[in-house]
């Protein structure tokens, strides 16, 4: 356990280093997705492995609307394979940790085949639901300028969603159908928690702005 802690250390201060400026894919978030991924492993991933994952998934962070965006996740796993031989890696350690960065991303679409690439995986998502999911939406809405509803239509009953206008319709393409897309037992139990709370704050929302959450949102 001292060694793991060693490298846990060397791992957040490598990444601290390297983490671009954006308050939802920040040391923050590494630091989340470490805590969802120990929750989700039920003992059979390689500790090292998951730990250089998760602090090394983001060393190459664009913006969501940035051209290469879908190379991202494969850039930064260049980036791991060149530090994780001082780690005292072996070269199995160093391609599993690289296939399960390339493999966490939602806009790559590489299936994860190993285990420690379905907890990454699952592990990042879940940092897209829940109180803190809620908190990560708006903030990438406000940094790429999307209002957060269409005050015609907030939840898209007459019209196609489209989260590049609308932060909101985000929330209908892709965070609420998480849950169903989780790999492993942990990941799905929890992520239907932090949805069940997405869809409580969905329907005060909707309170407020004087409309009602329609039932297909569930």
């Amino acid at each position: 356990m001292a060694i793991l802690a060693d490298l846990h250390t060397h791992l957040r201060a490598v990444a601290a280093a390297r983490m671009a400026q954006d308050p939802a894919h920040d040391l923050a978030h590494l630091d989340r997705v470490w805590a969802n991924a120990q929750l989700i492993d039920d003992g059979s991933a390689d500790p090292r492995v998951l730990l250089a994952a998760s602090y090394l998934h983001d060393l190459v962070n664009l913006p969501k609307d940035h051209p290469d965006r879908t190379q991202a996740s494969r850039m930064s796993a260049e980036v791991a394979e060149s530090i994780l031989p001082d780690c005292g890696f072996s070269p199995d350690q160093i391609e599993a940790t690289r296939h399960a960065i390339v493999a966490h991303s939602f806009s790559a679409g590489i299936p994860p085949e190993t285990t420690e690439a379905r907890i990454l995986r699952d592990a990042d998502r879940l940092d897209a639901l829940g109180a803190i999911g809620i908190a990560r939406a708006f903030c990438v809405a406000g940094a790429l300028d999307r209002a957060l509803y269409d005050p015609t239509d907030p939840f898209c009953q007459h019209r196609d969603p489209d989260d590049r206008q609308f932060a909101l319709d985000h929330w209908r393409i892709k965070l609420l159908a998480l849950p169903d897309d989780m790999l492993t037992t942990g990941g799905r139990i929890l992520a239907e928690q932090r949805k069940a709370l997405m869809l409580d704050f969905l329907r005060y929302f909707a309170g407020e702005i004087g409309a009602a959450l329609p039932e297909t949102w569930d």
